[in-house]
């Protein structure tokens, strides 16, 4: 829904807010009007994109110290016009009313995305075409029995599509109005269409697979067959409220304080995490997002060799963010957070209930019984959890962040929906299953494939004075110093510059890595530091020469590091659609910059690879992918000593009463 009608008369500017405070429906109704007012804005002028321009980071911490005027309130905002072939890339001043900055994107290293509305007109356009609608008769069909999904279409150098937006089309049947169409998919059959003219450039019908019959529809009784019984409520309370307090989108927790904050393409993004340790406020991460996420296939057959999906880039998900509903999507103690966007005519669209925030109970925290003095303690641990979930077609991904009372922060997204589906080959004249894809239904295929996050972690271990060091556990052969072969020890290797920042997981050595302060020491001289735990998990399985790994390079380690640079935000680079590779994590580290005591922001993939099972279909349980921030060094003593006992009663904890849980 509307937040508000289009003031496009409002010159005024905005009033003053934080710096770093999401877009409100206010603001983007301004932008709208500075925007309407430059010359080259029509009728058909559409909004790709609008996001928050975030002051460049010296800029807000010398705010932040001084107090003094706010940063310049700027927007990003990129505009297509398919009836003038506009498509710029600028930066207007919300404090001033004004256009700062304009730049033409002019395709040579990517395009704007797809919208939505241009999605709707090469379906009918589709639906018009005399080859298509010959392929569809040959199996039986008409354009009224299918529906039709554009795809992003990647870039593999077709003289004929240069220069052009591409999408690349698969059709779906649908037997009624309320079946899931992922169960028929219509294989063989694909379509190439050039987005800003309507023109059908190719129809390829490569082989005529007999469309799936067996419904998915998951959502019918029948199929999910009778309620399963015995389970009985989970009630989850918080008599005395909540923990944590909240002013506009600044949280306080335990030792805790950050910004939270929504953005169009990213989705939840954290601004200015801190923990407060004997009453001082010392920073762990200016921001974290994740940048971007890329969905490669791995069937190599020549209607779906090209399916590779930015979802951030390419689809700009976070239109796609839920409203999150009390009781089904968060449980207990609830404080949720709005988003708020600009539609493709720059009218502010809310998102109710776009960001959930709750505690939640996490096991014990720490435990001893001493056998000597009798001591028995135990605390329980919590943490707090952010949280958003955003629909891409078939997939649903929930993104969460968990921050500890320890000082750990840990990032986890969650799968769920439907599987993308193909016609399954059968099996070979040797009796070999396909090798690309599962079958999961009669006659039904899910090809492998792949779902790779790319956080952007802007870390500040105690301020912007850091060096990344890659920690590897060390096996010792016996020698004079280890005779007995026992020993073992760990080698620290600085990341120094940017070129050789490339690096991968293996767990065999329990690889980690080590964002350290460069100026800061504990009280034993160690340097304050927190440690990123990856998953070990593959990187992008595609050929190094493949058009994707170029246009991913993100993905293809786990992990780079680069010197802060407010003009690096995303990891496959800010122009993702039709994009010929070469963009984002290469681009930024071309200049092999120093990383020694600098301000440094790490590029970290996690995700999952997938080989669909049986038991993914007609919709998959959730799945789980994450990474771990943990503080090593970064404190004293262990933080969580002052945590009092849990309020227990009889019988809890123990025994006989809550003495048990704290007692010496």
């Amino acid at each position: 829904m509307s937040l508000t009608e289009p003031a496009s008369t409002s010159m005024r500017p905005v009033a003053s807010v934080h710096p770093l405070a999401s877009l409100s429906g206010t603001e983007i109704d301004a932008i709208r009007g500075i925007v309407e007012r430059t010359p080259d804005f029509t009728e058909s002028t559409r909004f790709a994109y609008v996001g928050l321009e975030e002051p460049v980071k010296a800029d807000y911490l010398a705010w932040e110290a001084s107090g003094g005027p706010l940063p310049d309130r700027q927007a990003r905002v990129w505009l297509l016009d398919p009836s003038t072939g506009l498509s710029v890339d600028r930066v207007v001043s919300l404090s001033s009313s004004s256009v700062v900055k304009s730049a033409a994107v002019d395709g040579s290293k990517g395009r704007l995305p797809v919208l939505d509305s241009e999605q709707g007109k090469i379906m009918t356009i589709l639906a018009e075409n005399a080859a298509w609608t010959k392929a569809l008769s040959s199996r039986n069909l008409t354009p009224a029995d299918v529906t039709v999904i554009p795809l992003p279409a990647g870039n593999f150098g077709y003289e004929d599509e240069d220069g052009k937006r591409i999408v690349r089309c698969l059709a779906f049947k649908q037997d009624h109005p309320k079946d899931h169409p992922w169960a028929h998919p219509v294989d063989g059959l694909s379509a190439y269409a050039d987005v800003d003219t309507g023109a059908i450039l190719k129809i390829l019908d490569v082989h005529e697979f007999a469309v799936p019959a067996e419904g998915g529809n998951y959502d019918d009784p029948e199929v999910q067959g009778p309620p399963l019984e015995g389970l009985k409520p989970i009630k989850i309370t918080q008599p005395d409220g909540a923990s944590f307090s909240v002013d506009g989108e600044h949280v306080t927790w335990a030792n805790w304080k950050l910004r939270i904050g929504f953005d169009v393409r990213e989705g939840l993004v954290l601004h200015q995490v801190s923990f407060t340790d004997k009453g001082v406020q010392r920073p762990v991460m200016y921001r974290g997002s994740i940048s971007e996420m890329v969905v490669p296939y791995g069937d190599p057959g020549p209607n779906r060799f090209w399916q590779n999906y930015f979802d951030a880039g390419e689809i700009i998900y976070g239109r796609f963010t839920n409203s999150l509903t009390l009781g089904c999507d968060c449980v207990g103690e609830i404080k949720y957070f709005d988003g708020v966007f600009a539609d493709e005519s720059g009218v502010p669209r809310l998102i109710p209930n776009a960001i959930c925030m709750h505690e939640e109970d996490y096991g014990s925290l720490w435990k001893h019984t001493d056998p000597f003095t009798g001591a028995h303690e135990v605390r329980r641990a919590r943490r707090l959890v952010i949280s958003f979930f955003t629909n891409v077609g078939n997939y649903d991904y929930g993104f969460f962040w968990y921050l500890y009372l320890d000082g750990t922060i840990e990032c986890e997204a969650k799968l769920t929906g439907i599987l993308f589906t193909s016609a399954y080959p059968g099996d070979d004249e040797n009796g070999e299953k396909y090798a690309f894809a599962s079958e999961v239904a009669p006659g039904l295929g899910a090809p492998y494939h792949q779902h790779l996050f790319g956080a952007r972690l802007d870390l500040s271990v105690d301020g912007t004075a850091n060096v990344v060091n890659e920690i590897d556990a060390v096996r010792l052969p016996v020698s004079p110093t280890n005779p007995h072969g026992n020993a073992f020890t760990k080698s620290v290797t600085p990341i120094v510059s940017e070129q050789v920042s490339g690096r991968t997981s293996d767990g065999s050595k329990g690889r980690v890595w080590q964002i350290a302060s460069t100026e800061a020491t504990n009280r034993l001289g160690y340097p304050t530091s927190y440690v990123l735990h990856p998953t070990d998990s593959p990187t992008l399985m595609a050929d190094a020469s493949s058009s994707v790994s170029s246009r991913a390079a993100f993905a293809t380690k786990h992990l780079f590091v680069t010197e802060y640079d407010p003009a690096e935000r995303y990891a496959a680079g800010d122009f993702v659609t039709n994009s010929p590779g070469g963009q984002g994590i290469p681009d930024f580290i071309s200049g092999d910059a120093p990383l020694v005591g600098k301000d440094l922001v790490l590029w970290h993939t996690f995700g999952l690879t997938h080989f669909p099972r049986v038991e993914d279909w007609p919709i998959m349980p959730m799945d789980y992918a994450k990474f771990s921030l943990r503080p090593y060094n970064f404190f004293d003593k262990n933080p969580t000593l002052n945590v009092p006992p849990p309020a227990v009663g009889q019988d809890d904890c123990g025994g006989d009463s809550a003495a048990n849980c704290h007692k010496s």
